[in-house]
């Protein structure tokens, strides 16, 4: 055996972390209480075990109270810390004996609260069991779906604790309360009339039918629409309810809400998905010692694990073959690839633009041609309930063809297989969301759109939409309810017949079509879609909620059965982490589209004169400012202050000092974490890193 010279070894570099003045700071604190200890010890030796133990305790008394099993140490070494802790103990005053005690029972209770209420989760022993047939990739999805569930739940208890309740309370007389309907002050008299097509006389089933598809007749004037809630003022016993406001901040609080839970859920995936990506190498690692998925139990599912991480290592080899290709392309060939992806984006551009042209024209005509009355004529009330629907039609037919198109064309870019699928993904994403956006632009073009002086006076088109906060609702419902019986009908009408044929034919062109593959992408986009739906349509549809999270209840069950009798597992599967980091990114973006047609609706269309609780207002924003005004001078001072702008300007700046007091912390933390990328590197290399014997 060969030995290093002391003087080499005491060249040795020392690790930079250890110049941080936080390290400098431990040590003193450390040489304090070893100090401390050893007085102590030299007068008792009962006092030595419990400096020993005070020794292993440099963390403080919240790490001393931790128990012995949470600490990274052998048997022995915790037989000993506990041993040690109880030997403290006895040094502790009664203060701190109480609060050691009490901090441990708190602790028992609240594991044991969380393991109860483990129990009570929501499709709990339904998610391990898909997670154990099909991998964590495919739980990922439902345990999405489970998130949307409750999101749209607490939205729903919101709207209606808020809303619907009050307005119900109220008009029925309970609790000793009442209501006043204030007529709006400086209109035309013909802007404040409204007459909801409600049934009257005998109706025939069919009627109901067609009305609870398309949402007018009896469900025009119910709780469901924005029509409703026709009240300017409420008193509940003798407490006055300011339903208009109330409407207002249910729904900046819904928005917010679902900010702010989204943000909190992306925060983790957003640091394992940077840790999996960041080095390609520790990639490679992560699959090969770290790849495999011990929760599957299933061995078809166990075949699939071992087929999905042949294919990762083999699209990881592409993209490094894809790397140097890239690198050797000579100028001629940049040009051509280049171009070629110019002349594909445009055509990408063009299916777009015809997507939402077709949109705009299916919108205007069933707009146009729907609210004509046609009495009781079967054929004529089935055309007029295809006619409502057109519009959803259309936009069902542009979310099929546009993505088997955009996956077409994809071949010809000469991309990585990743950013294939991310570029693919984030085009169906595009157009699925710019759909609705599309059909709100058309509603709001014939809303605002006034020929007359007449029409000029109301301030948007109040011949064909009376109250269009409801038309608007109708058209939002008319979506979730026709996705909810798209998704029924691919399942029952193609999954079932095509697995029936796989199963029970043994031709070889059926065998090779196979089962579908349960895209986890694509199922993610179905209902992010309908999501965003319903944050639009909550607005002039409080109870929308409601029927998204029984829509998505069923949807569980749907896609449970499907995947299970109907479907196979995708042979490309995605990895659970990075999957459920885009699913929110995605749902986010859903998010900040539905903020557009919002505060659009909000703060710039004029709200209806005929109906609504914001009737005696030019905009519902209106109700803000004329609330304010009725605050006390100085609270109303204040809130004027705020949001003037000598208080906005230094606050801005203020914020973009923080933003970038984090920009330059993140980017030494980056620092450090390269630095000790480079000396993880050094110790496989460097002999000065490694041990004294060579």
């Amino acid at each position: 055996e060969v030995f290093l010279p002391e003087e080499t070894r005491g060249a040795t570099p020392v690790d930079f972390l250890q110049q941080l003045p936080s390290y400098q700071s431990a040590l003193r604190r450390r040489a304090t209480a070893g100090t401390q200890d050893r007085r102590a010890a030299s007068q008792d030796p009962a006092g030595l075990r419990a400096a020993e133990g005070r020794g292993l305790q440099q963390e403080g008394d919240e790490v001393a109270a931790r128990p012995a099993r949470e600490h990274p140490l052998t048997i022995a070494e915790k037989r000993r810390l506990r041993y040690c802790q109880q030997a403290d103990i006895k040094y502790l005053s009664g203060w701190k004996q109480w609060k050691r005690t009490s901090s441990k029972s708190l602790k028992k209770v609240l594991s044991e609260v969380k393991e109860l209420s483990s129990y009570l989760e929501l499709w709990r022993h339904d998610i391990h069991s898909i997670e154990g047939k099909f991998g964590t990739g495919i739980q990922s999805y439902f345990s999405f779906l489970r998130f949307l569930v409750l999101l749209n739940f607490i939205i729903f208890i919101l709207m209606f604790s808020l809303v619907t309740l009050p307005s119900i309370i109220s008009k029925y007389g309970m609790f000793n309360s009442s209501f006043a309907k204030i007529p709006p002050k400086n209109v035309e008299p013909h802007c404040t009339v409204y007459e909801p097509s409600g049934n009257k006389g005998l109706v025939y089933f069919y009627t109901y039918l067609k009305d609870l598809l398309s949402g007018t007749g009896f469900l025009e004037v119910t709780v469901l629409f924005y029509g409703y809630y026709t009240i300017d003022a409420e008193w509940i016993s003798i407490q006055k309810y300011n339903l208009p406001l109330a409407y207002l901040l249910a729904t900046f609080g819904y928005l917010a809400l679902s900010l702010v839970w989204i943000i909190k859920r992306s925060v983790g995936g957003f640091k394992q998905n940077l840790v999996h990506n960041k080095d390609p190498f520790q990639s490679y690692c992560n699959k090969v010692f770290a790849g495999w998925d011990f929760c599957i139990t299933d061995p078809n599912a166990a075949r699939l694990k071992h087929r999905s991480l042949q294919y990762e290592l083999q699209t990881d080899l592409e993209e490094e073959r894809l790397k140097r290709k890239i690198a050797d392309r000579t100028t001629k060939e940049k040009l051509r690839i280049y171009s070629l992806r110019i002349f594909i984006n445009i055509i990408v551009i063009a299916v777009l633009s015809g997507c939402f042209y077709s949109i705009y024209r299916a919108t205007v005509f069933s707009q146009e041609n729907s609210n004509v009355s046609i009495g009781h004529d079967v054929r004529r009330d089935s055309a007029n309930l295809l006619v409502q629907y057109l519009p959803s039609m259309v936009i069902t037919l542009a979310n099929f063809i546009a993505p088997q198109i955009f996956s077409f064309l994809i071949r010809f870019e000469d991309y990585s297989p990743a950013f294939e699928i991310r570029l693919t993904l984030m085009r169906c994403v595009f157009v699925r969301l710019a759909n609705i956006g599309v059909l709100l632009f058309s509603l709001w073009s014939q809303i605002s759109y006034c020929a007359t002086d007449k029409c000029n006076a109301c301030g948007y088109n109040y011949e064909l939409y009376p109250c269009w906060e409801s038309e608007v609702g109708q058209e939002m419902y008319k979506l979730m309810i026709f996705d909810f019986i798209i998704i029924l009908a691919v399942i029952l009408f193609v999954d079932f017949p095509r697995m029936l044929l796989v199963t029970h034919c043994s031709c070889k062109p059926v065998q090779w079509c196979g089962l579908q593959e349960f895209g986890i992408s694509d199922n993610v986009l179905e209902i992010i879609y309908g999501q965003t739906i319903c944050w639009i349509g909550t607005f002039f549809s409080p109870l929308l909620p409601a029927i998204a999270t029984i829509k998505y209840f069923i949807i569980f069950y749907i896609k449970k059965i499907s995947l299970i009798h109907t479907r196979k597992p995708a042979a490309r599967p995605i990895r659970a982490s990075s999957s459920n980091f885009f699913f929110l990114v995605v749902l986010l973006i859903g998010l900040l589209l539905a903020f557009i047609p919002l505060g659009i609706s909000i703060a710039h269309i004029p709200s209806s004169k005929a109906c609504g609780p914001f009737r005696n207002f030019n905009t519902s924003w209106a109700v803000v400012p004329h609330t304010i005004d009725g605050f006390p001078t100085g609270l109303r001072q204040v809130l004027y202050g705020i949001a003037s702008e000598a208080f906005a300007v230094p606050f801005f700046m203020v914020i973009c000092l923080i933003m970038f007091y984090f920009i330059a912390l993140a980017g030494a933390h980056k620092r450090v974490v390269e630095q000790l990328r480079e000396q993880l590197v050094m110790v496989r290399f460097d002999p000065l890193f490694c041990s004294p014997k060579v």
